[in-house]
């Protein structure tokens, strides 16, 4: 009995997960709400530091709402400007300069690609509270804003990204990494300046990961600025590439399958035998920049 109320209760999410999708292409408030001011003053600072003879630039810069988004920029030593550019983003309560971050940027450096990362809005140098991240508690509405925030804080990314003469601003690929990667997709696909997308450890249908409360009206209407399986179709034609865990202990594996469902081509997926915390980082970064190869 208890197994049949199981399937019962998996059963509806399912469908009314379905009829959500069915709707979402009707619902504005997706795209239209990222909208900003790009004219807006960026108050840029830069300092240099240098970190075993390897030259790193600190920026500063505002963003919507009066954030001050914290950065790294980096460059490689041979390739001559313009450059081409990654973004690249941490996960859920890391920081730029995290082990995982750090050595992704120097695969990428090395293979003659500039640099950003920066800190997630609340992360790394910009935190300013500490709180449970979650999308059904009572902290829903902060956890919110940290997406949403950071997806203006990329865009505005792009926009200093564009007053930079060695960067070319035709040639920009983003990598996230989890939450990184949730945003990262929303990201790309409401700034079409991001040519060539990386999503790593990433699901969309976000709905399922939160339970059967998640299905409301009131709950639809939270998720439908901040799940990625409104946005990922608007990254077609610009090539695609997702990588997730069989494992994965986060990310339910079926939610990265409905965002791979729903993207547009061209796309790939690359599954690595592994949970979130397990997966081969290194290759996943080389399966990355394989693809930024052939298509950035």
């Amino acid at each position: 009995m208890k197994l049949h109320r199981f399937y019962l209760i998996l059963f509806s999410i399912l469908v009314s997960t379905l009829c959500l999708s069915c709707h979402s292409g009707k619902n504005l408030s997706g795209t239209a709400y990222y909208n900003y001011d790009q004219t807006a003053p960026l108050n840029l600072t830069t300092r240099s530091t240098s970190i075993l003879g390897d030259t790193f630039y600190e920026i500063e810069f505002t963003s919507t709402h009066h954030e001050a988004v914290t950065g790294i920029l980096s460059y490689p030593d041979v390739v001559g400007p313009p450059l081409p550019v990654i973004i690249l983003v941490h996960g859920l309560g890391d920081h730029k300069n995290v082990d995982y971050i750090a050595g992704g940027e120097a695969i990428l450096r090395e293979a003659g690609y500039a640099v950003l990362r920066i800190d997630l809005y609340n992360h790394g140098a910009r935190k300013e509270a500490d709180f449970d991240f979650s999308f059904d508690g009572s902290t829903r509405y902060r956890s919110r804003e940290v997406i949403t925030q950071s997806v203006f804080d990329l865009r505005r990314a792009l926009d200093f990204i564009e007053t930079r003469p060695e960067l070319d601003p035709h040639r920009i690929g983003y990598y996230g990494i989890s939450l990184g990667g949730i945003i990262g997709t929303i990201f790309a696909g409401v700034d079409e300046r991001v040519k060539v997308p990386v999503i790593t450890l990433a699901g969309g249908r976000l709905n399922l990961m939160y339970g059967i409360h998640a299905l409301t009206k009131e709950n639809k209407n939270y998720l439908s600025t901040i799940d990625p399986i409104h946005f990922v179709k608007q990254i077609a034609p610009r090539p695609l590439l997702m990588i997730n865990a069989e494992q994965d202990e986060v990310i339910p594996p079926a939610t990265s399958k409905f965002l791979y469902k729903k993207a547009g081509q061209p796309k790939d997926i690359i599954w690595y035998p592994a949970t979130h915390r397990t997966i081969p980082i290194e290759e996943a970064y080389k399966a990355g920049l394989n693809w930024f190869r052939q298509h950035l």
